[in-house]
């Protein structure tokens, strides 16, 4: 177990060196000049083009899809609002330094961008599966059919995804139990039987169920632990001045060990922070394209928008809490605790019992939301592997069954470990998704051009533009 640990440790600390960083934040950076920081600074347009659209009923005028733009945004804000801002958060500062949290910062900042170029490339080379579930699908797989013709490369892709994507929700059933044990005394095997049992039976109800629960869930679980945050921050005010000077200043300089902490260097902050912040908001990683290419859509750039909203709130907002939580109580230096155990412990400090165990359970259910927004994104894999027949239909339901192997089994691996193998996933998912967005940024541009300079303009004189939707199993690809 220790060859395998430091195996991991060396292949999350390549990937995630110096190249991935730049990779990742100079691609964000290039697509936000080249957008002109629209989905960053149009700040009231995007408001009113996705929250202020969710409850639109659907028309002719609306487009063709699955389900609403605001359920598809719940689905991807159930990969991205889980335990990646809470124990990820945690992880991040006890390996990089409060400094990390800049970091998170940066990445998200530009990541918008990114994330707008995986929910565009998602509805321009998704398919409708009429035949075995009546679904707008695409994942990273069908982008590399559809855009490029490479069918075998993208088998090879699927079977990949599909076979060790549910490995990453290790890390979720470890941060559940983590939290429950410390705040409840609970044991692990009852907290992944629970954990197990629920998202089984969520999961076996397909798309709209899942879509259906993550957008109650979310929302509302999402709305607690900002209160239960702002609390702690409105009770600490006077240090925020003081906290806010250490994240700057240990962004761009070696933080030093204090109690339990051992201090971290720049690198450690800038690696932690990037890897970290990423897992959370999903940016760059392709599960944008996964979750949004089934939305009901005039125009896909109208649905990139939703891009927008998931990474803001899920990391300048929730990410943020989590970490002002940890250093304004300074739980990362007074406890060896890793994880969603040491936020579990920067809440009960200030609540005293009843914040520690409501920070378990919006961690148990946070991780919840996210192992079931994660099966939908394996499932796209299993999808183009069968294609759109019956063998589709009756595989999924063993899939099902193997997806929650990894996540009732493995939850009482080491953190660090798992948090590893998480970040290796990721980095590969990464890019493969840089790739295809850079090769296919000409189609990008085209369709953002022609949505802020026709499309838009033509709706706001009063015409009626014809709706952009795509389907690359129809022969011209557009109805």
């Amino acid at each position: 177990m220790e060859s395998i640990a430091a195996f991991l440790y060396a292949l999350d600390e390549l990937l995630w060196g110096t190249g991935m960083t730049v990779l990742l934040l100079g691609i964000g950076l290039l697509l936000s000049i080249r957008f002109r920081f629209r989905y960053q600074l149009n700040f009231m347009f995007n408001l009113k083009n996705t929250y202020g659209r969710m409850f639109e009923k659907k028309t002719e005028r609306t487009g063709k899809g699955t389900i609403s733009g605001f359920k598809a945004a719940c689905t991807a804000l159930a990969n991205t609002i889980g335990t990646g801002n809470i124990s990820g958060v945690a992880t991040a500062i006890v390996s990089g330094g409060p400094g990390a949290l800049f970091w998170m910062w940066c990445s998200a900042f530009f990541g918008i961008s990114t994330k707008a170029c995986e929910i565009i490339i998602g509805q321009r080379y998704r398919e409708h599966y009429k035949n075995s579930m009546d679904e707008y699908v695409c994942d990273r797989s069908f982008a590399l059919k559809n855009a490029f013709g490479w069918k075998k490369g993208a088998v090879v892709l699927a079977l990949f995804c599909f076979t060790l994507g549910p490995w990453t929700c290790c890390v979720q059933t470890e941060a559940v139990v983590g939290s429950l044990k410390e705040a409840f005394g609970l044991s692990g095997i009852i907290s992944v039987s629970i954990i197990g049992i629920t998202c089984l039976v969520t999961i076996w109800g397909g798309l709209k169920s899942i879509s259906a629960v993550m957008s109650k869930a979310v929302p509302i679980m999402s709305a607690v632990y900002i209160l239960m945050g702002l609390g702690v921050i409105i009770l600490h005010f006077r240090e925020i001045p003081d906290v806010i000077s250490l994240i700057l200043v240990s962004a761009f300089s070696p933080t030093a060990a204090v109690g339990g902490f051992a201090g971290a260097t720049v690198k450690d902050a800038i690696q932690y922070g990037v890897a970290r912040g990423i897992y959370s908001n999903d940016a760059g990683t392709g599960y944008g394209m996964i979750a949004h290419a089934s939305a009901i859509t005039d125009h896909p750039v109208r649905q990139s928008i939703w891009g927008f909203g998931e990474v803001f709130l899920d990391t300048m907002i929730i990410c943020s809490i989590t970490a002002f939580t940890i250093i304004l109580t300074g739980s990362y230096t007074t406890s060896e605790a890793t994880s969603s155990t040491l936020t579990t412990i920067a809440f009960t400090s200030v609540y005293g019992q009843i914040g520690g165990q409501l920070t378990a359970l919006a961690v148990t259910i946070l991780a919840w939301t996210t192992i079931i927004g994660m099966y939908y994104t394996c499932e796209k894999s299993v999808n183009y592997a069968f294609g759109d027949t019956a063998a589709n239909k009756h595989v999924m339901l063993f899939y099902k069954f193997y997806y929650m192997i990894p996540c009732v089994i493995f939850f009482d691996v080491q953190a660090d470990i798992l948090w590893a193998l998480t970040d290796i996933l990721s980095a590969v998912y990464v890019g493969i998704t840089l790739f295809i967005v850079v090769a296919k940024h000409k189609e990008i541009f085209r369709l953002f051009d022609d949505f802020y300079q026709r499309f838009l303009p033509a709706l706001k004189r009063g015409e009626h533009p014809d709706i952009v939707s795509f389907d690359c199993k129809e022969k011209d690809g557009v109805r």
